[in-house]
């Protein structure tokens, strides 16, 4: 993933060097602070105008989304801020190999992948069409309720009414809502870049404070 034009806005950080060849004890290295990160303000993240949903492909990785939506892979990283992606590994779906090893691995076998993971309702109508049980809700294999049918004016047993639904299904829906992405609209590009360029600098006050792109420490505390 290519994260250039991100770590642009991203200040830096020098910190005392701990390598045997330094000349002077003072000596510093200069990186960038990965310390320092921003979000998208409440603002824009929970105002649904500013983004549109889209369906990650088979194997797409940010970069391709990117490219795709924006036609510039370098806003992979905008990519996940907009749907506050921290760790990639386990909050991005998985491409097939990775995802099939994943199961080998948590279940032992892909035999055992066909086992039942849980029980779900099926979905139930009184005879007017009214629902009265909601499909996909996790319960008991022999679960049972009595319900009135105002349709007959009589009560009701519903039993034999749940599903079986295995590891295999039960990772794929995981998947599957991983898939379900929000999309930053292209043309609020502008505000989404000039929001990070205000909270990117560091601010003067702190003892670490060298300029609104660099800051000095001893590595110990970094000034976020």
């Amino acid at each position: 993933m290519a994260f250039d034009k991100y770590f642009r806005h991203v200040p830096n950080f020098d910190y005392v060097s701990r390598l045997p060849d330094r000349k002077y004890i003072n000596d510093y290295i200069q990186t960038k602070n990965l310390f320092k990160r921003v979000k998208l303000s409440d603002e824009i993240f929970e105002n649904l105008n500013f983004f549109s949903k889209t369906i990650i492909k088979t194997n797409e990785r940010p970069d391709n989304v990117a490219k795709r939506v924006y036609d510039d892979e370098s806003l992979d990283w905008l990519i996940l801020l907009s749907n506050n992606v921290i760790n990639f590994e386990s909050e991005w779906p998985m491409d097939q190999i990775s995802f099939d090893n994943y199961i080998l691995n948590k279940y032992g076998s892909y035999e055992n992948m066909y086992n039942i993971h849980h029980y779900e309702t099926q979905e139930i109508l009184d005879g007017n069409n009214n629902l009265i049980l909601k499909k996909g809700l996790e319960v008991p294999q022999n679960f049972s309720f009595t319900y009135f049918d105002s349709s007959s004016g009589q009560e009701v047993i519903a039993n034999n009414i749940t599903d079986e639904i295995t590891n295999l299904q039960y990772e794929e829906r995981i998947q599957e809502q991983k898939q379900s992405i929000f999309i930053l609209k292209p043309r609020y590009l502008s505000v989404i870049l000039n929001e990070i360029n205000t909270l990117m600098p560091y601010k003067e006050g702190s003892t670490q404070y060298v300029g609104a792109s660099l800051a000095r420490g001893d590595n110990i505390r970094l000034y976020t």
